[in-house]
C-alpha cells in the first residue's frame, strides 16, 4: 500500500514486536485489527519525531510541553495554555505552522472584540455590484488566541464553534476553515479583572490544557546571549505538508485500542464523577479525547496499539481543566486540585495486565485479598 508519506510499506511490518499477549491487551482473535491499525504507522511516528525536534529547536519550553503540543495537533484536538506573558506560546503557533507549510494567525482577545472580528465579514464591492466575504483571522491553519478569557461571551461563543464544527457561518454562508486546524488558546492566570472566564461547557471543548512554564536557566541565558535579537524561526523550512499531516491524522485514527484499555478509561472517568473531592467528573467527551491523546502518544512512540502507560501520562493533561472540585479555597489552584484527583483516581484503579491464555487480567486488589483469605 503507497502512502501519502513517499513510501510504501507493508501491513505486516507494523505488526507489534512479538506475539499479541505482548501488547498487553485484547484478545487472541485481535491479530489482524492490530496489523491493519498498524499501516503507516513507521512514517507517521517519523513524521511526529521530526516536528517535534524541529520544534524543540527554536523553543525554550520543555520538550516534555513540545510533544504534548505535536500530540495534540496529531489527535485532531486544541490546546489551552494557562501561563504568564512572555514564555513564546505565540512562537510556539508560529513555528508549528511555518513547519507544516501552512499558515498562522494572532488574535488579541479584548472586550470589545465583535464575533464578525474573528469569522470575517462581507463587504460590499462596487466593481461587482454585490457582497465579497473578507475572511477573519480565524482562516488559517494554526491559530493563537491570546488570552481568550479576555473576550465576550458572543465572541469567545464564535471562537469555540469554529473549533468544534471547522467552519463559520456569515450572513446565512457557511464557509470552511482550512485543514488542518489547530487552535492554541491562552489564559493568563494572574490578571483576572475585566475578563470573562471560560465556563466549564466551553472548557470541555479543548482536548488538552497545560502550562509552558519558564525556561531552563541554560535555555534563557542563549537568549540573552543573542546580541541581534533575531527572530528564532528565521531559516526554519516545512518539515511536512499538509497532505501529510492529513495522512498523519488518519495514521492516528486508526491506532488500536483494546476493549479492555477502552474499560480502563471508562473506568477512570467514572471514579472521577464518584470523588469525594470532585463536584463534576469527566464528561464522555472527556473520555474520548483521552482515547484520542493515548492513541497519538502510542503514535508517537512508534506503536500501532495502545497501552495502559498512554493512558495513565494524557489524564492530566487531557482531564485537568474538566473537573470542577469541591475546594475552592484560596492556596492552590483548580488544576493542582484536579491533577491531584487524577492521580488519585490512577492509583485506585487496577490497570489491565498483559494477557495470559488469552485473557486479560486486572490487578484487582480486592480480589487478591479474597483469594489470599
Amino acid at each position: 500500500m503507497t502512502e501519502p508519506f513517499g513510501g510504501t510499506m507493508s501491513a505486516e511490518s507494523q505488526k507489534p514486536p512479538g506475539s499479541e499477549a505482548e501488547t498487553g491487551m485484547g484478545n487472541s482473535g485481535d491479530g489482524d485489527a492490530v496489523r491493519d491499525a498498524g499501516s503507516g504507522t513507521v512514517q507517521a511516528s517519523r513524521v511526529m519525531a521530526d516536528l517535534t525536534d524541529a520544534l524543540d529547536a527554536v523553543l525554550s519550553c520543555s520538550r516534555n510541553v513540545v510533544e504534548l503540543a505535536v500530540a495534540t495537533f496529531v489527535a485532531g484536538g486544541h490546546l489551552l495554555l494557562e501561563d504568564v506573558p512572555g514564555v513564546g506560546k505565540t512562537t510556539l503557533a508560529r513555528a508549528l505552522g511555518r513547519a507544516i507549510g501552512g499558515s498562522s494567525r494572532r488574535i488579541q482577545f479584548t472586550p470589545d472584540l465583535l464575533p464578525g472580528d474573528l469569522t470575517g465579514v462581507d463587504i460590499f464591492s462596487q466593481a461587482s455590484s454585490s457582497f465579497v466575504f473578507h475572511p477573519g483571522p480565524l482562516f488559517a491553519n494554526v491559530v493563537i488566541a491570546d488570552e481568550i478569557n479576555r473576550a465576550n461571551p458572543k465572541a469567545q461563543s464564535a471562537m469555540l464553534e469554529a473549533m468544534g464544527e471547522g467552519r463559520v457561518s456569515v450572513d446565512g454562508e457557511t464557509y470552511a476553515l482550512p485543514d488542518p486546524y489547530f487552535v492554541v488558546a491562552t489564559q493568563n492566570p494572574i490578571e483576572l479583572e475585566g475578563t470573562y472566564p471560560l465556563p466549564e461547557a466551553q472548557l470541555d471543548r479543548f482536548m488538552v490544557c497545560t502550562s509552558f512554564g519558564y525556561p531552563s536557566l541554560s535555555a534563557e541565558s542563549a537568549m540573552l546571549r543573542d546580541a541581534g535579537g533575531s527572530d528564532p524561526l528565521t531559516g526554519m523550512q516545512p518539515i511536512c505538508s499538509e497532505r501529510q499531516i492529513s495522512a498523519v491524522r488518519s495514521a492516528c485514527s486508526t491506532i488500536y485500542l483494546a476493549q479492555s484499555v477502552a474499560d480502563y478509561i471508562v473506568e477512570l472517568a467514572h471514579a472521577t464523577r464518584g470523588h469525594p473531592n470532585a463536584r463534576y467528573g469527566v464528561s464522555p467527551r472527556g473520555s474520548l479525547n483521552l482515547a484520542a491523546m493515548a492513541r497519538a502518544r502510542a503514535l508517537g512512540q512508534g506503536r500501532n496499539f495502545v497501552i495502559p502507560e498512554d493512558v495513565q501520562r494524557m489524564a492530566a493533561p487531557a482531564w485537568a481543566h474538566r473537573l470542577v472540585t469541591t475546594d475552592r479555597s484560596y492556596g492552590s489552584s483548580p488544576l493542582d486540585q484536579a491533577r491531584d484527583i487524577i492521580a488519585d483516581v490512577i492509583e485506585r484503579v487496577p490497570a489491565p495486565r498483559p494477557q495470559v491464555g488469552g485473557h486479560a487480567q486486572r490487578s484487582d486488589r480486592r480480589d487478591e485479598a479474597i483469594a489470599e483469605r
